[in-house]
């Protein structure tokens, strides 16, 4: 392994182990967690290294972070906890695989379209790339992990059926599945996430003669 992708390597595995174990902490009624602020900035990572080192060393990066988040998940699902008089694993087997296939997906989306808009001005590549892919995770994630009409089992569905129930959206509007009003919120911080990240993408890059 190249040593000096070991920064962002460190970086990215750091903001999944955090995340992982943040998003147990709820926000707002369980409107949103402690994770949806720190995982956004795994985008930052891909982008900064994406800018500093190329596409084949963002790529390293992802995939970094893809096993330790493969390993989180797998420690979490042995972890049972105690609620409303009956045992669950920490990481049900949807919030996993959901998990699981959105960080991959949307961070190699975000490689693809920062490389794309590489040439142009310095906010764009970033902004642009972290905007679709946090919204394609936003998508994959809560679509695999909560909604009903995604076929899993009958165990897997029980673990996440409180997801499915009604409540108004956002708190304020018409009443749907909650996992909706979860996801849009979700997106939210990772929109404003995505503004704030460009001021440390500048400060990291700035001086850097990109590849």
């Amino acid at each position: 392994m190249n040593r000096t992708y070991l920064p962002g390597i460190l970086a990215m595995a750091t903001i999944v182990v955090a995340s992982n174990i943040l998003v147990q902490f709820l926000l707002l009624d369980g409107l949103l967690t402690w994770g949806a602020f720190t995982y956004p900035f795994a985008f930052l990572v891909t982008d900064v290294m994406n800018r500093l080192y190329g596409v084949s060393a963002a790529r390293r990066v992802v995939g970094a972070g893809f096993v330790v988040g493969v390993i989180c998940s797998l420690i979490g699902s042995q972890i049972m906890l105690q609620g409303d008089g009956y045992e669950y694993a920490a990481v049900p087997l949807r919030v996993a695989v959901g998990s699981g296939i959105a960080f991959l997906v949307a961070q190699m989306l975000d490689v693809a379209i920062f490389d794309r808009f590489r040439t142009g001005r310095w906010w764009r590549a970033p902004l642009v790339s972290t905007v679709v892919g946090s919204a394609a995770d936003t998508a994959l994630f809560f679509t695999i992990a909560f909604a009903a009409f995604v076929p899993f089992s009958a165990a897997a569905n029980d673990a996440i059926s409180w997801a499915w129930d009604p409540a108004p959206f956002l708190t304020l509007g018409t009443e749907m599945p909650l996992w909706i009003t979860l996801a849009v919120a979700d997106w939210m911080v990772k929109l404003a996430v995505a503004l704030v990240a460009l001021v440390p993408f500048r400060a990291l890059t700035g001086n850097a003669h990109p590849a």
